[in-house]
């Protein structure tokens, strides 16, 4: 499992240099983290939910490279979790409709504090927590409020190191779903 997500990864820091505004990152960033947490899925969560945090770690490297490095979430990677993320759910047999009212929600909720205070919240951040949603709501219905406790204790966190300009919110948003999709099982 470790090598696969090290290959993973690599691949994705090579995608990430290809992408129309994507990250120009060292391939390490992305190989060796996606391994480490690809490793801790593979031991901790059960086989038929496995591919879940699989996706979910996978994303999360590449998007929190990306918004750590550039503060940004780019399209190409957030508008394509929603069919990656639902294919994954269909496939580990979660229920449809609660993946896509989570999402709804979670998103909607995202949405509205964008709205209240743009400056807390970037754009990316708001697709991004649509397909997120949809894997909180198919572990379960608390998981929603308690993934968006950990993001914010996350993004709190970073903001200790983070002096200079926004604080980015997604590896916040990534960090609480992969833990609650890990702790699934």
């Amino acid at each position: 499992m470790v090598i696969s997500g090290f290959l993973a990864g690599a691949a994705g820091a090579a995608l990430l240099r290809r992408l129309p505004r994507g990250a120009d990152v060292h391939w390490l960033w992305c190989a060796a983290p996606t391994a480490a947490l690809w490793f801790v899925a593979w031991a901790l969560a059960p086989p038929s939910w496995l591919p879940v945090p699989l996706l979910v770690a996978w994303l999360g490297v590449l998007l929190t490279v990306t918004d750590l490095r550039h503060r940004r979430l780019p399209d190409a990677l957030t508008l394509p979790a929603y069919p990656a993320v639902g294919v994954t759910l269909w496939l580990c047999d979660a229920d449809p409709g609660r993946a896509v009212a989570g999402g709804a929600v979670f998103a909607g909720f995202h949405l509205l504090v964008r709205l209240v205070a743009p400056a807390a919240m970037g754009g990316g951040d708001v697709k991004l927590a649509g397909p997120l949603g949809a894997v909180l709501a198919s572990v379960s219905w608390p998981a929603l409020p308690l993934a968006a406790v950990l993001a914010s204790g996350v993004t709190l966190v970073l903001g200790l190191w983070w002096r200079d300009g926004g604080l980015p919110h997604g590896p916040g948003l990534l960090a609480a779903t992969w833990v609650v999709a890990v702790s699934a099982g």
